[in-house]
């Protein structure tokens, strides 16, 4: 009991280490919580997710609802106008390619039927919310490219989903119903989006009486979590409500109605700044050891399943690649479009989808989706690959001229309206005040002289002119 006691305490304070060297020297520590769930689960076999029995499972959800319910409050609705246009792109087109490709993988590569190979390719695309929105947070990127990316990933999640159990209940009924899993999809977007606004428009509403209980702080997420249950058990999206109620948080502004006043004289109240303090530190105790959870989770015993995982993620790599080039607009900055091109990575939606497959076996005592373990460890080895890569590459960019010449080829050179390379690879004012701190108990300041790579680069990129001003003022 005491190993375990320290145990969590070492992982929180390691969590906060992590993010600060993320600050500093852009490894992510997505990463390296990661690494660290690898050693003591199938490494040392010291914690295997069998031991936490349904905790584990419900713990990911709970850090699903809060990392979606704290992300709607930091946007923005002007951010939304200005972004829908690619997020209904990038979202749509990234996802059927994905299906697709898989699907073909699926058949030709691991020798899966045509259903089964569409069924993990409807499982494999979508990206992960608790993966893409701590990542590009991190990030310096454009507001509206940080919000096509957040809200592909809510997106993109209802529609694995959707189609994943429409798939699963072909099987079943004997045919794929096209009408129903449309009316399906619409439904669950749309009804997951009433409830959430209209929970939202309530709780604002109600705000300032509830602070004057005692001990309130912690009531809002208590009430996400019975918005986000009680969508789920509507069979809607739970993730799309606590979304939208973190949005509402976020605008009151634009929901103010007069009929609203008999429940409040001051009108819809905001999340104050400590209580949005309080819920960013549960976002990130919660994401610490979710993907210390994951590292517990991949399995290494398959290793055909970790060779297709392998291929299929390279595969949606590509993909990415390319459509990032061709839909998004030679306005959004190279930098943009390289992190827009590397965030497909695959989290809680595909791991809890993949297990099911094998439980309608099971229930029915007969192999009525065929390939079902096959599509279980795939999407397991996929999960962790896509993580593995968009961390490394992440890290690579800032690190490698070389990749950076490459993503700066391919989406075109930065002009001189658009942020540079440089800036945007520094971390925000915020999160330097907030993780310097911690750094210097582990390293020195180092010397504010030294050029970094990225300021490197930015000059060559600049030219002559550039080097010679800079020559001219340290003269001065």
């Amino acid at each position: 009991m005491a190993n375990a006691v320290i145990f969590l305490g070492l992982l929180i304070f390691l969590g906060h280490v992590f993010s600060a060297i993320f600050s500093r020297v852009r490894v992510p520590d997505v990463l390296l919580l990661m690494i660290i769930g690898i050693v003591i689960g199938p490494v040392f076999g010291w914690l295997l997710p069998s031991d936490l029995g349904p905790v584990g499972s419900v713990f990911a959800s709970l850090t699903l609802i809060f990392i979606l319910f704290e992300s709607g409050t930091d946007i923005s609705i002007n951010t939304l106008r200005d972004a829908w246009k690619n997020l209904a792109k990038v979202s749509l087109l990234s996802f059927v390619l994905s299906v697709i490709l898989v699907g073909v993988l699926g058949h030709f590569f691991i020798g899966l039927e045509w259903n089964a190979s569409l069924l993990l390719g409807s499982i494999l695309g979508g990206t992960s919310s608790a993966v893409v929105i701590p990542l590009v947070k991190q990030l310096s990127i454009k507001k509206e490219n940080e919000v096509v990316l957040v809200l592909e990933s809510a997106i993109t999640d209802v529609l694995c989903i959707v189609f994943a159990l429409a798939f699963m209940e072909s099987y079943k009924i004997g045919g794929l119903q096209v009408g129903k899993i449309v009316g399906k999809v619409i439904s669950s977007f749309l009804l997951a989006l009433m409830i959430g606004v209209a929970g939202g428009i309530m709780w604002a509403s109600v705000l300032d009486r509830i602070r004057k209980v005692q001990n309130s702080m912690f009531l809002t997420p208590a009430f996400v979590f019975i918005i986000y249950g009680l969508t789920e058990a509507m069979d809607f999206s739970g993730a799309i409500a606590a979304l939208a109620f973190g949005m509402v948080m976020g605008n009151t502004e634009y929901f103010e109605f007069s009929f609203l006043k008999k429940f409040s004289r001051d009108g819809m109240m905001k999340l104050e700044p400590q209580e949005k303090v309080f819920f960013r530190e549960l976002v990130f105790v919660l994401k610490t050891f979710f993907f210390v959870y994951i590292g517990l989770s991949i399995p290494f015993s398959n290793m055909s399943a970790l060779l297709y995982g392998g291929l299929i993620t390279l595969v949606l790599f590509v993909m990415r690649l390319l459509l990032i080039k061709i839909i998004i607009g030679k306005k959004t900055p190279s930098y943009d479009k390289s992190v827009m091109s590397l965030m497909i990575p695959k989290g809680l939606a595909a791991a809890v989808l993949a297990t099911m497959p094998e439980q309608v076996n099971l229930q029915r005592g007969v192999e009525v989706i065929p390939g079902a373990e096959t599509i279980k460890y795939v999407t397991y080895s996929v999960v962790f690959i896509s993580i593995l890569f968009t961390s490394i590459l992440i890290l690579l960019m800032d690190r490698v001229p070389l990749l950076r010449r490459f993503y700066s080829f391919f989406f075109g050179k930065i002009s001189a309206s658009q942020n540079t390379l440089d800036e945007q690879m520094q971390p925000s004012e915020n999160e330097t005040e907030k993780q310097s701190d911690i750094f210097r108990v582990f390293s020195k300041d180092d010397d504010d002289t030294q050029t970094s790579p990225a300021e490197s680069e930015t000059a060559i990129e600049n030219g002559d002119d550039t080097i010679q001003t800079n020559t001219e003022s340290d003269e001065d």
